[in-house]
């Protein structure tokens, strides 16, 4: 399946560029649609620039933006903090570059975010020779690409991953992470068989109706064998895989498996139910590692959890591509700081000290290979495979429109609210009409 999931991730990128050069420069949902930008594309002009990024959880970004103004006092950056869900996000800087304000210089966006900004001119094409790209993971170089141009640089990658209590787990006599759903099913009843564990969460990821479920959705679908679209890019969730992939979810949730509360989780409410001690297994972006392996009193799981490859219906299961890629405003003054400023985020000693501080996934794949690095962050290894085999979810320019109706789909069926066949049949009708010429 790893090796198959590689070949569909080519496939999905070249089939991608097609489906975004048939979209033309329509816009997604949110207020997405139309208003291409008439700011410059000129990356000319130095001072002080604007950050608009999410929360940053570690103070990190903070730091490496002191240490940029200490040696830049006359081109000093400031942290605009956004809402912490990426939807809310998106819509922030939708509504910014609508009305053309140069509130905004440099975008921290989602990596599926790079066609619809692009495609409505709200960001300006970067100068691919003056980046390293050979440097950097493929696939995240990809995601700040549109129509071979580049319009983004790829500073954090991601890819999911299976936090589990190790701790418990040994306790119950299972030796090693579940590669499979039945697996993973097996050893949460196991270590909920002792009194003290009757009443943990299994298992919980991002079932929230956000960006989040149609990360999670996608995954169970590709770790079942589906897809989202096949090769030619038309949409396939009505095949078996697909409907096995949701009806995993469904069930899990149906049985008790996933905690009612999980169906209200974002990545934070995630991470501080597990480090709560509240969940044995948690889908998650690697940043958790830091975070729940504190040791300052903020984690009751501190050095009790291992990490491993996300489980499949058959064997090991598929990310789906995740990450942010620094954009530059194409309303923004100051483009040329702004085009120096995320030179300096992408370079190796800023992601190597993201990936210190935050256990964020670089893009930079020297760093996959230090081993000082690896003993630090023994996961490094199941991150990058993760990555190099992740599918990325669907690049056209209406993502908005598509993100939505997977999430209505995805949440429906999960809560009960429409059987999974049902919810998978109006999912199709709606990307086809989403995808077609």
């Amino acid at each position: 399946m790893i090796a198959g999931a590689r070949v569909r991730t080519a496939a999905l990128l070249a089939v991608a560029a097609l489906v975004l050069t048939a979209c033309g420069d329509d816009g997604g949902d949110a207020g997405g649609g139309g208003g291409g930008g008439g700011g410059s594309t000129a990356l000319e002009g130095r001072g002080p620039i604007t950050f608009a990024t999410g929360k940053d959880t570690s103070g990190n970004m903070q730091k490496l933006v002191d240490e940029w103004n200490a040696d830049h006092p006359d081109e000093k950056v400031t942290i605009t903090e956004l809402p912490e869900s990426a939807d809310d996000q998106r819509n922030r800087m939708i509504q910014n570059a609508q009305t053309e304000s140069d509130e905004f210089a440099v975008l921290n966006l989602d990596v599926i975010w790079t066609a619809e900004f692009a495609a409505n001119r709200w960001i300006t094409e970067l100068p691919q020779g003056e980046f390293e790209l050979d440097q950097f993971l493929a696939p995240a170089v990809e995601t700040g690409k549109y129509r071979d141009k580049m319009y983004a640089m790829p500073v954090y990658s991601d890819g999911g991953l299976l936090f589990y209590r190790k701790d418990l787990l040994d306790a119950a006599g299972v030796t090693e992470a579940p590669k499979t759903w039945a697996e993973l099913t097996a050893a949460c009843d196991k270590v909920k068989a002792a009194p003290a564990n009757k009443n943990i969460g299994c298992y919980a990821g991002q079932f929230d109706k956000y960006e989040g479920l149609t990360v999670n959705f996608s995954e169970a679908v590709q770790s079942a064998g589906g897809s989202i679209v096949d090769d030619s890019g038309k949409p396939t969730v009505t095949s078996q895989e697909a409907k096995d992939g949701l009806n995993f979810l469904v069930e899990a949730k149906k049985n008790g498996q996933i905690p009612e509360a999980a169906i209200t989780y974002k990545e934070e409410e995630g991470r501080r139910a597990f480090q709560e001690g509240q969940l044995v297994f948690h889908r998650q972006w690697p940043y958790q590692y830091a975070l729940a392996n504190a040791t300052d009193g903020s984690s009751k799981v501190a050095n009790k959890f291992g990490v491993a490859p996300l489980p499949g219906k058959d064997g090991p299961g598929v990310s789906t591509l995740g990450g942010h890629n620094f954009a530059i405003s194409s309303f923004a003054k100051n483009k040329a700081t702004a085009l120096d400023f995320i030179k300096y985020f992408a370079s190796e000693d800023a992601q190597r000290s993201n990936l210190l501080a935050t256990s964020q996934a670089p893009t930079r794949t020297a760093l996959y290979e230090e081993q000082e690095l690896i003993t630090k962050f023994p996961y490094l290894p199941t991150l990058l495979a993760s990555i190099e085999n992740a599918v990325p979810r669907p690049r056209v320019v209406k993502y908005g429109d598509v993100t939505a109706a997977m999430q209505e789909a995805a949440y429906g069926a999960i809560t009960g609210e429409k059987s999974t066949d049902e919810a998978l049949e109006t999912l199709q009708s709606e990307l086809e009409k989403l995808t077609a010429e």
